[in-house]
């Protein structure tokens, strides 16, 4: 019988590839730590979202969500980093959209003078991926590690959407690209997908440690 309080109860094998939550570094991001840096290399003040406005975003996106648990679906990093506790994960499947490398990043893998390159989910296809279950009761404070996480710049636009799993199908919330944000890039080759990536480095790391991950 599985354990219903075990989060990796229907894929016990992700329990070594996924870093707890306490673990991340996620989890106790400095921003103002990271405002420094940014402008030690000559980022303008204004190179994130306000804290403001990122709060307005995450209130705006859960309205009306509170007291239900959230399911949230990781394609990139959050899968093996996600940063908030979590009482279920799934294998899960996304019809109508793909991952793809097209979020030009100048700060977490890269930076201005040669920018790495992040994954966004664009249109068409197929993307399979996890998706993690949020506790209603958690869901106030694991949404801003959350929305910290992944809301810094204007990147994403997060959207509800549903998925197929192996038991039932899910609705989930999704970072789509955001087409209004600037460093959203066109397709590009498999070739200079690689070239950039292999020579990338940024706040968070190398470039090509994301794409091992």
């Amino acid at each position: 019988m599985q354990d219903a309080a075990n989060p990796f109860r229907h894929h016990p094998n992700l329990a070594t590839k996924i870093i707890p939550a306490n673990e991340s570094r996620f989890r106790s991001l400095d921003l103002s730590h990271m405002d420094r840096q940014m402008r030690s290399l000559g980022m303008p003040e204004n190179w994130r979202r306000s804290d403001e406005n990122r709060e307005a975003s995450r209130l705006e996106t859960l309205d009306g969500r509170w007291g239900e648990d959230m399911w949230v679906f990781a394609y990139g990093s959050l899968m093996w980093d996600p940063a908030f506790h979590f009482t279920e994960v799934r294998r899960a499947r996304l019809e109508g959209y793909h991952r793809r490398f097209c979020l030009l990043s100048e700060v977490g893998r890269g930076t201005p003078e040669r920018p790495g390159l992040m994954a966004g989910l664009d249109t068409g296809g197929i993307c399979n991926g996890l998706v993690f279950r949020l506790a209603a009761e958690t869901l106030e404070e694991e949404s801003r590690y959350l929305w910290r996480r992944e809301m810094i710049l204007r990147s994403y636009k997060p959207e509800f959407l549903t998925l197929e799993t192996a038991h039932g199908p899910v609705e989930a919330m999704a970072f789509l690209v955001n087409r209004d944000n600037p460093l959203l890039l066109p397709p590009m080759s498999l070739e200079e997908t690689a070239r950039r990536i292999a020579a990338a480095e940024g706040y968070l790391g190398p470039n090509i440690d994301y794409l091992e991950n």
